[in-house]
């Protein structure tokens, strides 16, 4: 069975020999959008994890998309709380927390293991090479500059972890790899690819740093290939490396979970 974006829970994946698995169930809390290619891309990231370990996983989103976290967790009595998020920000350190504190005070015996969000981790420097490559671009190239491109965050904090990364990135081989952001900060990915062109990269290509496509995939694609870039990367998505990244997250979560205090 594949999920549904819009099924709050695929329920008990039975092992062989028909029981269920007895694993504490995992929710998956997606930021969500208003464009069904991103629900369907969270699914199949969630198929590529139940592929490997059964597990009850069930889909909640921050906006645009139901279920909500609080209704995911109902008639569960323990649960994994997994953000569906690429960095540290607002919504991993306030929002979500805020959540599952109302959800244990109506609830008492509901137990919440909370784990990091997807990034960052070495994994997913991997998946952006991965999908580079499947556009044709061999990783580490001396020729050619990376756009790295996140969705951007008020919290400076995240866009911080964007700039390490890249100069992380950097040391690979790369001509260089600049950050970018499509929102609530600069430079822009259109910015960073003029910049780049003007400083004699012979070749300038985007990897977005983003889990899904939507408004800012789309919005990343049209104004850096307008801009110059030769290549734009699909988005992360159903990635191995972001369903080894979700497992290893899962079980960190239940042997140190993240502290909900506000």
């Amino acid at each position: 069975m594949r999920h549904s974006p819009v099924i709050p829970s695929r329920g008990p994946v039975p092992l062989a020999d028909g029981t269920a698995p007895g694993r504490v169930p995992l929710v998956a809390v997606a930021h969500g959008s208003r464009d069904p290619r991103a629900a369907a891309t969270v699914a199949a990231l969630l198929d590529a994890l139940t592929d490997r370990v059964p597990l009850d996983v069930r889909v909640a989103y921050l906006d645009h998309c139901a279920p909500t976290l609080g209704q995911a967790l109902r008639g569960l009595e323990e649960a994994v709380v997994l953000p569906l998020l690429l960095t540290e920000a607002y919504h991993s350190r306030v929002d979500l927390p805020a959540v599952l504190n109302e959800a244990r005070a109506r609830d008492p015996r509901l137990r919440v293991h909370y784990g990091h969000t997807l990034g960052p981790h070495p994994l997913l420097l991997t998946a952006l090479e991965r999908r580079l490559a499947e556009a044709g671009v061999p990783a580490g190239d001396p020729d050619t500059a990376v756009v790295l491109v996140s969705a951007g965050s008020s919290d400076a904090r995240a866009n911080g972890v964007i700039a390490k990364l890249a100069r992380q990135w950097r040391r690979s081989g790369w001509w260089t790899v600049t950050p970018a952001y499509a929102s609530a900060a600069s430079p822009t990915p259109a910015e960073a690819v003029a910049a780049l062109r003007r400083a004699g990269a012979p070749r300038v290509v985007v990897a977005p740093y983003l889990l899904a496509p939507g408004y800012f995939a789309d919005k990343v694609r049209r104004g850096t290939l307008e801009a110059g870039a030769e290549v734009v990367a699909d988005v992360l998505g159903p990635a191995p490396e972001l369903a080894e990244v979700l497992l290893e997250r899962y079980e960190a979560a239940q042997r140190q979970p993240v502290s909900l205090a506000g």
